[in-house]
């Protein structure tokens, strides 16, 4: 099921509770695609960092490769959040006057730690992931944080959208003001005799504004609607058959289903093989207790059971033995 999925999108996100092995399950599938012969980005957002323990190699902001055909990335949120605020303020240095960039360095100072910047920051830098990675790669496989963090990232896009339309029709008005203000000033200008400049400096900034609103309006745009589109975009939500994950992940599906982004299977993992003893077998028994409360809210979901690995899933060699488990239904 797994793999099948994979291979009909341009764009895999895995999330879910934490510690149920999302980086696990996301770094095989992104190898198995690899070694089919497709070009795939493996990018972690999560601020806790797995995809390098995982590969037991070093992994950063910029593409690395971790192997033929698989390129990987993990999202550093502060360096994130520090490239942006830089690129707002050097914009806002350009389009302000020279006594207020005071102001602004201290106002961006105080955004650093505002409520929902680093999701913000982080969501412009999947958009530009996104954006690019579509024309580079055949597949990108986004290994998500835990699930709360993720269902606000997938609902940021439509706000975001939003928001700066909002912004955009304020600016168009205040520029609709200004221009009948120009005209005014114009007509009494050349009653008195007065020159003109066809450059006016302050609508040139005004330009600048709407063109950077536009810029980050239509990315936000694009990326929601490469988020939505079912044929492009699949989300897997992995769990363990445990009852927290279950339930967590029941809540996960319903906010996706609010903000229009497919899910297209489950994946239970670390699940209990048949066959062991009596202590065992009890513990597999639970679990499928637990199964059937998945199966009565989210029945019509494809799900994919992968078993309990009798070692840690570090390294190349033992990411690929793992990858062949996903091979199966």
């Amino acid at each position: 099921m797994l793999l099948e999925l994979a291979r009909g999108r341009k764009i895999l996100f895995f999330g879910g509770k934490g510690g149920v092995g999302k980086t696990t399950v996301s770094a095989a599938t992104a190898l198995a695609i690899a070694d089919a012969g497709k070009k795939v980005l493996l990018v972690s957002t999560d601020p806790a960092h797995n995809l390098g323990h995982i590969f037991d190699r070093k992994i950063g902001p910029q593409p690395v490769k971790l192997c033929p055909g698989l390129d990987g990335i993990e999202i550093d949120p502060e360096q994130t959040v520090n490239r942006h605020l830089e690129e707002v303020s050097s914009a806002l240095h350009r389009l302000m006057p020279v006594h207020l960039r005071g102001e602004v360095d201290k106002h961006m100072e105080l955004s650093r730690e505002a409520p929902g910047m680093q999701e913000a920051a982080i969501l412009e830098k999947i958009a530009e992931v996104v954006e690019q990675g579509v024309k580079d790669y055949d597949l990108i496989v986004f290994d998500t944080a835990p699930s709360g963090h993720t269902a606000r990232l997938m609902a940021l896009p439509e706000m975001m959208s939003a928001w700066t339309e909002g912004l955009i029709k304020r600016r168009e008005k205040a520029d609709k003001f200004a221009a009948v203000v120009a005209d005014l000033s114009r007509e009494s200008d050349q009653d008195l005799g007065g020159k003109y400049f066809e450059e006016d400096p302050e609508a040139q900034k005004e330009s600048r504004i709407r063109q950077i609103l536009l810029r980050r309006r239509n990315r936000f745009v694009n990326l929601r609607n490469t988020l939505t589109d079912k044929t492009k975009t699949s989300f897997i939500i992995v769990l363990a058959a445990e009852r927290l994950p279950v339930l967590e992940s029941i809540e996960l599906a319903e906010q996706l289903q609010r903000t229009g982004v497919a899910l297209g299977g489950l994946v239970v993992n670390k699940r209990m093989p048949a066959g062991g003893n009596d202590f065992l077998e009890e513990r597999r028994q639970q679990e499928e207790k637990h199964l059937l409360v998945l199966d009565g809210a989210l029945r019509h979901i494809p799900r994919q059971n992968l078993y309990l690995a009798a070692h840690d899933v570090v390294g190349l060699q033992a990411l690929e033995s793992f990858a062949v488990s996903l091979a199966s239904p």
